[in-house]
């Protein structure tokens, strides 16, 4: 057993100035932490497959669903099924920490629009 945080956990940079570290990567589950900060966003996509969760941390999130923007806080949670367009920004002036839960695994399942 190894307890896994963001110093020890597999980290990766994404978009700009955006991070991820994952807590759990196997081919059934996926855990990643990611940090946004003010500003930034993700592209437009979806998954073919994978099914997730955004479970909020610290921050304030703006998740865009299929053309409805959903505004998520802290200790909110929000649920992605497979096939639906969706796009994380962080339109807040401080960093956003959150937690994606994808099974399964999100890592080459994603079509970007």
């Amino acid at each position: 057993m190894n307890i896994i945080n963001k110093t020890s956990a597999e980290h990766y940079n994404w978009g700009k100035n955006c991070d991820g570290w994952h807590l759990l990567k196997n081919n059934h589950l996926s855990v990643i932490r990611e940090m946004v900060p003010p500003g930034s966003s993700e592209v437009s996509h979806y998954h073919e497959s994978s099914r997730q969760l955004f479970f909020i941390l610290e921050g304030e999130a703006t998740l865009e669903i299929s053309g409805e923007s959903y505004v998520l806080y802290k200790n909110d949670a929000l649920e992605i099924p497979p096939l639906t367009v969706h796009k994380l920004s962080n339109k807040s002036g401080r960093d956003l920490e959150f937690l994606v839960i994808s099974q399964p695994p999100s890592h080459g399942d994603r079509i970007t629009v």
